[in-house]
């Protein structure tokens, strides 16, 4: 249990099965859905782990996620006669990820229905069942050998085309980098070492070193993979970045009462379009789109491809101490830790969490109360310096993400202590409207174009 997570508790409820680290929480892959992986390596033999249990818990881990489009990795490097499960618990495994109970797209429908709502636990299980089947969207299995193909035919008459379609092979690892982001992957190194054990067998020598070409300069109208001040500079001082200033507005115009706002993925052809003519410095028009989710995507984009998180590298190890504050005295500690936030970011930050609480405020029609968008939102505004956020990050890392969406006139109202971020009375002027929001009718389209200011907290009071 070397590699065991430090931040793990003896208290979790999986702790006999979460401590040999067997599953993790691995960042979003390049559609924005959430990566789980699953490390056969870490599998202990079979009789010292609970393959039940071990079941039960991977379903406990994806409930967290199962709301939203998800992707799994599976490390089958590892695994062997001694921590290898029977096949009737692979079959039942299968089963819980491709159930064929009666005609499935109807639940959806079902779920808003009062008398679904008062059916029996079995048809909420079949429901969640569903979700999980539907939500996950591939399952890339890595380094797969004869017995995966074995398998395959073994369980072939009982796999659905779509589930089939989901599942893509990879011999190297290299092969992911156009999937996810690499280097936010928890990997084993046992799978690391196997892997250049491949890669040096493969044709009978050993390859050459990759030769990386240095980086290219950031074009004048980059607008993604650059640094806040860079965006500053470019942008007429401008604190708010146009990206987000642009999907903020258009979101706030068309899409709060859009169920599952930010829940969903888009194509990945369609998205690097987009970043490339903001790249460019060209408009972009999201009715051309004819998908509300689109902008979501882009805005959530954005975030993880800063080159370093909203909420700073520095704040992370403060963030993971949230969940020992007493519950009381929680919102006074965000505003402590935001405290020693560059007022840069504080700015960015005050603005992004003033329209989240807008969104939370409509979840009657979106169902996305401050919970649910902490969930997404929390790894796309911080992340460890080093690898990915562990299982156990995530969650003081989704806590800290909902105080601030909950708790927003709390946390970002006036400051009276000395050392809280404030803008002296003669810089209100040039900056005031990158702090305000849009007024709705503003197109989110020209790099250049002012906008309209309205304070999100004025917006939020209008409301009430």
């Amino acid at each position: 249990l070397a590699d065991q997570d430090p931040a793990l508790s003896t208290s979790h409820p999986f702790y006999d099965v979460a401590r040999h680290g067997i599953l993790q929480v691995a960042g979003d892959d390049r559609f924005g859905r959430r990566v789980v992986t699953f490390s056969c390596c870490r599998m202990p033999p079979s009789h010292e782990l609970d393959h039940q249990r071990l079941l039960e818990y991977l379903k406990y881990t994806l409930d967290q996620y199962v709301e939203n489009d998800y992707t799994i990795i599976y490390f089958h490097y590892g695994l062997n006669s001694r921590n290898k499960p029977s096949l009737g618990w692979l079959q039942s495994a299968y089963k819980e990820f491709d159930r064929k109970d009666g005609d499935l797209t109807v639940w959806p429908r079902l779920v808003s229905n009062s008398r679904f709502k008062q059916s029996s636990q079995l048809s909420l299980r079949k429901y969640w069942d569903y979700r999980y089947r539907k939500n996950l969207k591939a399952l890339y299995v890595v380094h797969p050998t004869s017995f995966i193909k074995v398998l395959w035919n073994i369980f072939k008459p009982l796999i659905s085309h779509k589930f089939g379609k989901k599942v893509t092979y990879f011999n190297y690892l290299s092969e992911l980098h156009e999937h996810l982001k690499y280097d936010q992957l928890i990997i084993p190194p046992e799978v690391l070492r196997y892997d250049e054990k491949l890669q040096s067998l493969h044709e009978g020598r050993t390859p050459p070193p990759t030769k990386t070409p240095p980086p290219q300069p950031p074009l004048p109208t980059q607008q993604f993979g650059v640094s806040l001040q860079y965006l500053k500079d470019k942008n007429q001082g401008e604190l708010i970045p146009p990206v987000l200033r642009f999907t903020v507005t258009y979101l706030r115009e068309k899409g709060l009462h859009t169920e599952g706002l930010f829940r969903r993925s888009a194509s990945v052809q369609t998205v690097r379009e987009i970043q490339r003519l903001y790249n460019q410095g060209k408009p972009v028009n999201f009715d051309n789109y004819g998908d509300i989710h689109i902008p979501a995507v882009i805005l959530k984009t954005f975030l993880r491809e800063l080159p370093q998180p909203l909420l700073t590298f520095q704040a992370y190890e403060q963030i993971l101490g949230i969940t020992c504050v007493e519950s009381s005295l929680r919102v006074t500690r965000c505003r402590q830790i935001l405290r020693s936030l560059p007022e840069h970011n504080y700015i960015v930050l005050r603005y992004l969490m003033g329209f989240l609480h807008a969104v939370s405020q409509e979840s009657i029609f979106n169902k996305m109360n401050s919970s649910n968008l902490a969930c997404v939102f929390g790894l796309n505004l911080i992340w460890p310096s080093q690898g990915a956020s562990s299982l156990s990050a995530l969650v003081p890392l989704n806590l800290f993400t909902e105080l601030l969406i909950e708790y927003y006139e709390k946390i970002f109202s006036a400051p009276e202590a000395p050392g809280e971020h404030s803008l002296a009375p003669q810089q209100q002027g040039s900056r005031a409207a990158p702090l305000q929001e849009a007024v709705p009718r503003t197109r989110a389209t020209d790099l250049t174009k002012p906008t309209t200011p309205l304070s999100p907290l004025t917006a939020a009071r209008r409301r009430l």
